[in-house]
């Protein structure tokens, strides 16, 4: 498997330093990571130049499996459940995964563990078998205890009854699974998610600490079951969520990094110049400058980038710059727009109003509302990972009593708003809220219907944008408005116009939508006879 590149040793970890995901209640227990270690390094590598010498880790790896298997539970079980490891190819994937997949299956004291290795067709995942399989005929004490039934894509360890089973997505049974392990090869493969569903809902529930280990490259279409996984890991190491039981890894290359500089590949491939030379990656990347077409190609493979993806829209430390404070006092009597995301009951509900500036000095303020049903709460928290508790009680949401959000009491409270602010127009999105635009006009209230096509949603995007760049606008850090924004991801047409894109913003962006709706209003209305587009020309992105 490695390829002597540059001709470099293998880099050692030469100091374990623990995860920054280690949970407070959990120890690192030095004993259980060595054994996994020891078990990974009797085996050997199989193929390439490198074939028949042991499986030494290289520091990334045996990072990994430290982490992973020497992170305990005060109960003694793992920590862990799921590591999702994201990395370009040729960087030593399906040998880590195969190693992995015989230690759950032969090493881990598992009486008839179940280990199951999964891959989107027969022929993928008869790779990481294939690899298992030679590790075993290669190490005498394997050999000696296993069991190898190839044309069942099947190895049985003979001590505990364990079992090693390849399933593809084209081939597997629906129930009757006991999981021990399962290990993912390219999980971006994976035609739906069905067979990923099948294998880690509920299928290791018998098991004390079964391992879920998801090992891939970046792919390319964002409604996948690997894109999701990857905004998961990439959400816990950015701090934006948190979950105990899930280890993310994710080396690669940033959007804005230049594909074409080798310190880029050097930060994405940590095996670069032991498992693959320097010159190989050099040569695919002239090859790619040379022809457009294999550009797409070599950031996905070789710098591991979701390509063709709609991309996060915000730069959030240009919106975090905007976090001015916002007085709600000084703002009394001051006219102002609203903008209503009602979304599906189930749903954040947004009201959020923008102030437009008084004079050349001031900003444009937003003040955002949002309401859940009480009832679903803790269920949010634990589903979307997302701190839905701690923002109630820092008073940044609202519930509303019941397990959907109560319309008559959002109502009752921008009747109040209104009392306070001098509310011109609210806009809203004209599907599903017949009834509560009835009441809020009933109320004395300018009601406008508001598209969610390119034509209504470009401007004001593009004015959000650019008031955002130029710091022209105010919205006092408010943390629920910061997490939507950081999820909105943009859709174009060939025109140029841009609009959120509902589908490929897997989280919540009802209070950024609700931002743009009342933004327009405001700058539509901002003592201008004629729209504020026409005036200054729209900023094209």
């Amino acid at each position: 498997m490695p390829e002597k590149g540059g001709g470099e040793h293998l880099r050692k970890l030469k100091r374990y330093k623990p995860t920054k995901f280690k949970a407070k209640t959990s120890t690192y227990d030095k004993e259980a990571a060595d054994y996994a270690v020891g078990f990974v390094e009797c085996l050997s590598h199989t193929k390439g130049t490198w074939a028949g010498k042991p499986f030494e880790l290289i520091d990334w790896q045996e990072q990994i499996i430290r982490d992973v298997f020497g992170m305990l539970k005060p109960n003694g079980y793992r920590q862990f459940n799921t590591a999702y490891i994201e990395i370009p190819k040729k960087m030593g994937k399906s040998e880590l995964a195969a190693a992995v997949a015989l230690l759950l299956c032969c090493g881990d004291g598992e009486e008839r563990a179940e280990v199951y290795g999964c891959a989107a067709d027969r022929q993928q995942a008869t790779i990481v078998f294939d690899v298992a399989a030679d590790m075993v005929r290669m190490c005498p004490a394997l050999n000696k205890r296993v069991k190898i039934l190839a044309s069942q894509k099947r190895i049985i360890f003979a001590p505990t009854n364990s079992f090693y089973q390849v399933l593809s997505a084209e081939a597997y049974s629906k129930h009757g699974f006991n999981i021990h392990g399962v290990v993912f090869d390219e999980l971006h493969t994976q035609p739906n998610r069905k067979l990923f569903d099948v294998m880690t809902k509920g299928s290791g529930d018998a098991r004390m600490q079964p391992l879920y280990f998801l090992i891939t490259t970046a792919g390319t279409d964002t409604n996948s079951i690997c894109y999701e996984t990857h905004q998961k890991a990439k959400d816990i190491l950015e701090g934006r969520k948190h979950d105990e039981t899930f280890y993310p890894v994710i080396y690669g290359a940033e959007e804005t990094d230049d594909w074409t500089d080798p310190k880029v590949w050097k930060k994405a491939n940590p095996s670069l110049d032991i498992t693959v030379g320097i010159d190989k990656v050099k040569a695919a990347c002239e090859s790619a400058q040379q022809n457009p077409a294999e550009e797409n190609s070599f950031r996905q493979l070789r710098l591991n980038q979701w390509v063709k993806q709609a991309i996060r829209w915000m730069p959030m430390d240009k919106w975090d710059a905007c976090a001015f404070p916002v007085n709600e006092e000084s703002l009394k009597g001051r006219a102002c727009y609203g903008g209503l995301d009602l979304s599906s009951t189930m749903d954040i509900t947004a009201f959020v109003l923008v102030f437009p500036p008084e004079d050349e000095n001031d900003k444009y303020v937003v003040l955002p509302y949002f309401w859940v049903p009480e009832e679903t709460l803790d269920l949010r928290v634990r589903r979307d990972h997302v701190p839905y508790d701690t923002w109630q009680k820092i008073g940044k949401i609202e519930t509303t009593e019941g397990n959907v959000v109560h319309y008559g009491y959002i109502e009752k409270f921008i009747e109040q708003l209104g009392e306070k602010y001098n509310i011109r127009e609210i806009a809203f999105d004209r599907w599903g809220a017949v009834q509560m635009v009835q009441n809020l006009e009933g109320m004395g209230f300018t009601v406008i219907p508001f598209g969610q096509g390119f034509k209504d949603m470009s401007p004001p995007t593009k004015e959000l944008m650019k008031l955002t760049l130029e710091q022209k606008i105010a919205h006092g850090g408010h943390p629920v408005l910061r997490w939507m924004m950081d999820n909105i991801f943009i859709r174009s047409d060939p025109a140029g116009n841009v609009k959120a894109d509902k589908e490929k913003s897997t989280e919540k962006i009802d209070g950024a939508i609700a931002t743009i709706m009342a933004l327009d209003r405001s700058l539509r209305n901002d003592g201008a006879i004629n729209s504020i587009y026409d005036q200054r020309g729209l900023l094209v992105l």
